[in-house]
């Protein structure tokens, strides 16, 4: 790859997890588009964007740890109440054809962006609910479902783990962005790259290094933003990001 294409992965990867990092998920929008587009085929470009993304999650880590915005037991319960899911999702996507199952996602991730648009106070506070033992089963059975769609599919699915933490489990907005990016970034993504690799997808190693320091840098510079902004302000970008990923999903399949 010449510098420009270097250049260009860079800097599409920093955009893209820069926006994630602050909305709380769907930067395979634009990188994983971007791979496609330089020439990977469909299961190497996943599996690429897939080792990537963990360093989106450890960007973001390193601010939201730093500033406080984490509750480790709690990240520890949603990174293991997704992982079989994605193990199972990582497998399936070698064998199921993937366009209707990303129409229904895009839908449905659409909806999401207007169920926040029209609850004007969802997220703005903290709200601390579902903490007990039934709470707590139920929210493992909808991540281990999350899960499995992060482990098939493209983009969207952190912003679904994003909404889900507000709604079942009453964190704000900030919260369960943080919660988000490192539970899904750093370790739910982490385990759908190997177990695809395990798998037999082919990952494209001469861009991991471009693609890593683009998403180092953007989860850790999204992570900035939203600590230094109001609930209010990411939950606009949470919106927005909707939207754009959910029209992305249903726009690809036709």
């Amino acid at each position: 790859m010449d510098f420009l294409s270097t250049l260009g992965l860079f800097i599409g990867s920093l955009l893209a997890n820069t926006f994630a990092s602050l909305a709380g998920g769907g930067a395979g929008l634009l990188q994983l588009p971007l791979l496609l587009f330089l020439g990977l085929t469909f299961s190497v470009a996943l599996a690429t964007h897939k080792v990537a993304s963990v360093a989106l999650g450890l960007g973001a880590a390193l601010k939201h740890w730093r500033s406080g915005n984490l509750d480790p037991a709690l990240t520890v319960y949603v990174t293991l109440a997704g992982a079989a899911g994605v193990v199972g999702g990582a497998n399936l996507i070698l064998f199921v054809p993937g366009p209707v199952a990303e129409a229904l996602l895009g839908a449905f991730i659409i909806g999401l962006g207007i169920y926040s648009r029209m609850r004007k106070s969802l997220g703005q506070e903290a709200f601390p609910k579902h903490r007990d033992t039934i709470g707590m089963i139920i929210g493992c059975l909808g991540l281990s479902a999350i899960g499995i769609l992060n482990g098939s599919l493209t983009a969207g699915t952190g912003l679904f783990v994003t909404l889900f933490l507000v709604r079942w489990f009453g964190l704000d907005y900030k919260q369960a962005v943080a919660l988000t990016l490192v539970s899904v970034g750093l370790f739910w993504n982490g385990l759908g790259a190997a177990t695809l690799a395990y798998a037999g997808a082919e990952i494209y190693w001469p861009w991991i290094p471009a693609l890593l320091v683009g998403s180092l840098i953007g989860g850790y510079l999204g992570a900035y933003l939203a600590d230094k902004y109001s609930n209010k302000m990411i939950k606009i970008a949470f919106e927005i990001l909707t939207f754009i990923v959910g029209a992305k999903l249903l726009v690809g399949v036709f």
